[in-house]
């Protein structure tokens, strides 16, 4: 059975004073086109991921034993920037350019202009797909220590290729795999028993938590699932 230790307690920067530091940095980008409901859904699931869970630094990007996290959600990055400039993958003077031209920042991540992504996203579907392979290729390469993250939104579940991708992960138990999905109720179609059943139908490891509570996603996205891959559904009301 593989173990997947992780941290236990958040950083200095954790908790409340975090999360304000993070709005700070949200706030530095501005534009038209910056998709904000999307991101903020996204925001305390990212920072509990990245403070507290992934086993990834600026000084191990590259590191074969790192975590990989991939934000499949890539049409609303700023939560995504504002945490890794908080984390130091790159400064937050690059924050204000967001979406400009020349900046690397765009609206949609480019894994070779921006340190510490590890996928360039935004087209709805291909994430968890992606995830499945990186599982498999660091099979092959013989880590199985590395786990894979991935974030999808609930709207990604009408794409065809995530059923594809769920449907062959559980079977092949890859407990290396967890998807989270911001479920914040913006899917076209409903899924009969709710986000969770399509999961467990396929023999994933799932549980629905509050995407806004610190504590529940950090016990959700830690608890242990041998031998079957991890969802962890974060539901998000709309901010009115």
């Amino acid at each position: 059975m593989t173990t997947h230790p992780t941290r236990s307690a958040p950083s200095e920067a954790g908790g409340a004073a975090g999360r304000r530091e993070l709005e700070r940095l949200m706030a530095l980008m501005t534009g038209d086109e910056k998709h904000g409901p999307a991101a903020t859904s996204t925001l305390d699931a990212l920072w509990v991921l990245y403070d507290r869970v992934l086993r990834v630094s600026p000084a191990e990007a590259d590191a074969p034993g790192r975590d990989r996290f991939l934000l499949s959600k890539g049409h609303g990055p700023m939560a995504y920037y504002a945490v890794l400039a908080a984390k130091g993958f790159f400064a937050e003077e690059l924050l204000p350019g967001f979406g400009s031209y020349g900046s690397p920042l765009g609206h949609h991540p480019d894994r070779t202009l921006v340190p510490g992504v590890e996928i360039g996203s935004g087209s709805l579907g291909h994430g968890l797909p992606l995830a499945v392979g990186s599982v498999l290729g660091l099979r092959a390469r013989g880590l199985p220590g590395p786990r894979v993250w991935v974030l999808i939104g609930d709207a990604e579940l009408d794409e065809g290729s995530n059923h594809e991708a769920i449907a062959y992960a559980g079977p092949a138990a890859l407990d290396q795999l967890h998807t989270l999905v911001i479920d914040n109720a913006s899917a076209t179609y409903g899924r009969p028993g709710g986000i969770a059943s399509r999961f467990e139908a396929a023999g994933w490891s799932v549980e629905t938590v509050d995407g806004r509570d610190h504590e529940a996603m950090y016990a959700a996205f830690t608890a242990p699932h041998p031998g079957r891959p991890r969802a962890v559904v974060a539901r998000v009301e709309p901010k009115s």
